[in-house]
């Protein structure tokens, strides 16, 4: 699994002071931010991140880059609406060479690793050889009507292989670069960095969270599970570790 922060804006924390205070100021930007100096920007944000004004959160952006994860996660991240997504298409990308996710329950256990791997396999041979198979039927036609092989087997393939990847499991590996504005960052946080979110987007949410932090520290000071700055909002499904996740998250 690789996370990577490829770009966000620039001055995240001053960008959105600036936006915030502006609300509450006589005078314009310009004014405002010949005032500011570090010391008082610092002061302004905890207050701002203190209480519920958070549409200016929404002017700064980060993009992430991520690669090694699966289509259950990112199933799972395209349900977070308010951001953009770009990811690696089965339809336009031949996968000769399928990779896969093992979850580490799996991975831990070698008779469940060995069938695992198996149906990977299984699945890889399928489908190659549904791909050849669509292939050399939609070529069949162009060929009679006079088309060199080779450059009519290459016109259909984007159709073969669109159909040929049903047989891809939820393990495929994809990469995916999506943009996200700070508010809906927290927001995301709060759910995905949570124990009862499923291991493979929680990992990814945790590393997001702890390159974001080192960009802009004050942003996400207290981003986390909802435990980490009141009660666990899982009710009867708590894990019972506010302690714990308290602990980590001040700490990441």
């Amino acid at each position: 699994m690789k996370v990577e922060i490829i770009a966000h804006t620039p001055n995240p924390e001053e960008l959105i002071a600036q936006a915030a205070k502006l609300c509450y100021s006589p005078v314009g930007v310009s004014e405002i931010k010949e005032k500011m100096t570090p010391e008082s920007r610092d002061k302004f944000l905890k207050l701002l991140m203190s209480f519920s004004h958070a549409s200016p959160l929404e002017h700064s952006y980060f993009t992430f880059a991520v690669e090694g994860v699966s289509r259950s996660f990112s199933h799972q991240l395209v349900r977070h609406r308010i951001a953009s997504y770009s990811q690696q298409s089965q339809r336009y990308v031949r996968l000769d060479n399928f990779e896969y996710i093992i979850p580490p329950k799996i991975a831990e256990n070698e008779e469940a690793k060995k069938v695992f791997i198996e149906s990977m396999e299984q699945d890889a041979k399928a489908y190659q050889k549904l791909t050849d198979i669509l292939i050399t039927e939609k070529a069949k036609e162009l060929i009679a009507g006079g088309m060199e092989e080779s450059k009519a087997r290459k016109r259909v393939e984007k159709d073969a292989i669109e159909d040929a990847r049903y047989v891809f499991p939820n393990a495929c590996e994809t990469k995916v670069v999506f943009t996200m504005n700070v508010r809906t960052l927290i927001h995301f946080f709060e759910l995905r960095t949570c124990t009862r979110a499923q291991w493979e987007i929680r990992e990814v949410a945790i590393e997001m969270l702890r390159q974001c932090k080192k960009i802009a520290p004050i942003l996400f000071a207290d981003c986390g599970p909802s435990c980490v700055n009141g009660p666990c909002q899982e009710g009867a499904m708590s894990c019972g570790r506010q302690a714990e996740m308290r602990e980590f998250f001040k700490g990441l």
